[in-house]
């Protein structure tokens, strides 16, 4: 009762507060809405599109002149070559349009519309951007998920500079990339990709160098439907940042903080150094001269039935401990064709709930004293130990040291090739400059704004709340009763007056309210509380009583099945490790035999023996060498394509 009385409360408070605050509800308008204006003269929400001088950018969109902005973009009409033929389509819907919470009428962005569909558009820069240059690589842009986000990608591929690449309307998932960099959520997995194509100097493959994952989750900014802003700094002394929303996540070194590694080691294991069979990595072995005492019985059983123990007065033996429910009623929906024959459900006998037990009894079992399971021979060092076996370390034939893996394959376009589980994507404000504070300045005139807005509307839903109990001081003291009066009966009645005197004061009340008769004085009434609270307390004494008699009899059966379970399982795992030991004695005993008899042997034999044992060791080198290849980079289209949408 108290909690509806505070549920209605708050209603009353939400009403006043939607009467009040509903031309500006949490900062959000429909389409041909005011645009919301600057607090107190602050210039600084004032909106407008943030101008690109296109000499100081190699790329900028910030999407909101569409018939401009959709010149630069080129869709695909590729098809992707791994996957069915009816799902290799880049067919997913593109548009420029308003977010779906409009701050500002003129502030426009591309969105992906389609959902659980391959969508590809891309769209070349103004000049392509050379690595060795000497300046810092810098990619901004702004995502919101607008209908949060469960199963996607979000990122960027920065195409290389090449024949490949010039023509977009052709590029798909294989178009060869130089930097891909952006945010992936696949299930509860969230990753930050920071992804580059590295061209080896000495035998020209290509390896993806994939970033480490940042520490922070970054979960949040998938399901809070705001807008974010992610930004990579590369610079040519190899380190790198990854901020979103101008918190560094991520940083580091190409160098070091990339897997695989961009240099190879110095040296390898030696391809040919093979394990000799005779040698022994085992630290202990069965003690072989430890004998199984006589007197030890491994058939004996881990349990006894107790002798001592006799069946309780009252067990109902001819009653079963389940019945099928009475109650139940076959389901109209139910085919007996299909489901089978139906049967009700079984639920506990009634009958047995004030018995000791029912159905068969059956003599608890008891540990037995004798009881000592299987015998191993104790563990001594083995006397043969020759430690881990490990092969030699050789030259790497393909190592090579590159201390400027900055200066990578020119960029000469930027593209969004992705498959998402959500619909409604909104890219907005991407750049890519060489000057970090070019971008922050960017971004100060449009992602800044935006979120200093949105806080804004959120902090000043305190304030109007106070407004609003100013403006309605009646109203609001109403409201305000309605929530401090079952708070206060609630108090008293806990701490004041007890749950005894209360109960028998709402009997006391019930009776009352039956008879027009004169009721009796506050003795009377103190009396028959005392009564009511006497048989009240006996009666729980004895339902205590019951219970805890049940509970216990429950608690001992679950001990006896939990105690033969881990009986089960000492027996199980005394087995297993008798039989590993056994195996590895007569691997021992083998051993030994198959040394004594070759030294047995003759000279003539022996020799016999070690020419067929070098023809041997040569056969299987050849066919391990044969076998052995060097595992070459995989290119783009082998390596993690199944983190890419």
């Amino acid at each position: 009762m108290v909690w509806k009385m505070l549920f209605a409360s708050l209603l009353l408070l939400g009403a006043l507060k939607a009467a009040d605050l509903a031309p500006e509800s949490e900062g959000s308008v429909k389409d041909g809405q005011q645009e919301p204006a600057a607090n107190g003269g602050d210039e600084k929400l004032a909106y407008k599109s943030p101008v690109i001088d296109d000499e100081k950018f190699y790329f900028a969109d910030n999407f909101d002149d569409v018939q401009t902005s959709r010149k630069k973009w080129v869709l695909s009409q590729a098809k992707r070559d791994d996957i069915a033929e009816e799902i290799a389509k880049y067919d997913g819907i593109w548009n420029w349009e308003s977010p779906q919470r409009i701050f500002w009428a003129n502030d426009l962005g591309l969105v992906l519309k389609s959902k659980a569909k391959h969508a590809a558009i891309a769209a070349p820069f103004r000049q392509p951007f050379d690595f060795k240059s000497g300046k810092p690589l810098v990619v901004q842009y702004e995502i919101t998920w607008q209908e949060g986000q469960n199963c996607g990608g979000s990122y960027l591929k920065l195409f290389s500079a090449g024949k490949d690449t010039e023509q977009l309307n052709a590029f798909n998932d294989k178009t060869p990339y130089t930097i891909l960099f952006g945010p992936v959520k696949i299930g509860n997995d969230v990753e930050m990709h920071f992804i580059f194509r590295y061209v080896n100097p000495i035998n020209g493959t290509i390896t993806e160098k994939h970033c480490n994952n940042p520490i922070d989750s970054l979960e949040g900014s998938f399901m809070d439907k705001l807008p974010h802003l992610y930004q990579l700094v590369v610079r040519p002394d190899n380190s790198f940042e990854i901020r979103i929303d101008h918190k560094i996540i991520n940083e580091g070194s190409l160098l070091t903080d990339f897997k695989p590694p961009v240099n190879p080691t110095a040296e390898i294991d030696d391809p040919n150094n093979l394990k000799p069979e005779s040698w022994d990595e085992r630290e202990k072995i069965p003690d072989p001269t430890a004998h199984k005492p006589e007197d030890w019985d491994e058939d004996a059983p881990p349990q006894l039935p107790d002798t001592e123990a006799v069946m309780p007065n009252g067990w109902l033996e001819d009653e079963p401990d389940l019945i099928f429910d009475p109650t139940a009623i076959k389901p109209e929906d139910w085919n007996n064709e299909i489901d089978g024959e139906w049967e009700a459900p079984l639920v506990e006998n009634p009958v047995c709930k004030n018995a000791p037990g029912c159905g068969k009894w059956k003599t608890p079992l008891i540990p037995n004293p004798k009881y000592k399971g299987k015998w191993r021979a104790p563990m001594i060092k083995n006397p043969n130990y020759q430690g881990k076996w490990a092969p030699r370390k050789i030259a790497n034939p393909d190592f090579f040291e590159d201390l400027k893996p900055f200066q990578m394959t020119p960029i000469s376009a930027v593209g969004l090739e992705l498959w998402s589980m959500s619909s409604d994507i909104l890219f907005d404000n991407l750049i890519i400059t060489d000057d970090v504070q070019l971008a922050l300045d960017f971004a100060a005139n449009s992602f800044d704004i935006k979120r200093l807005y949105i806080d804004r509307e959120l902090n000043s839903i305190g304030d109007k709340v106070v407004e609003i109990a100013r403006a309605h001081p009646v109203i609001w003291g109403i409201a305000m009763g309605a929530i401090a009066v079952p708070v206060a009966f609630t108090i008293i009645s806990k701490f004041c007056l007890g749950p005894s005197k209360v109960a028998a004061a709402k009997k006391a009340a019930a009776e009352a309210k039956k008879t027009d008769d004169p009721q009796s004085d506050d003795e009377l009434a103190a009396v028959e509380d005392e009564k009511l609270e006497k048989g009240e307390k006996e009666e729980k004494k004895l339902e205590k009583g019951e219970k805890e008699e049940e509970k216990e009899e429950e608690e001992e059966k679950k001990e006896e099945k939990e105690q033969e379970k881990e009986v089960k399982k000492e027996e199980e795992k005394d087995d297993k490790e008798e039989e590993k030991e056994k195996k590895d004695y007569k691997e021992g005993e083998k051993e030994e035999k198959e040394d004594e008899e070759e030294e047995k042997k003759d000279d003539k034999e022996g020799e016999k023996d070690d020419e067929e044992e070098e023809k041997d060791e040569e056969e299987e080198c050849d066919e391990r060498a044969a076998g052995d290849t060097i595992k070459e980079s995989t290119p783009l289209s082998a390596s993690h394509k199944k983190n890419y949408f």
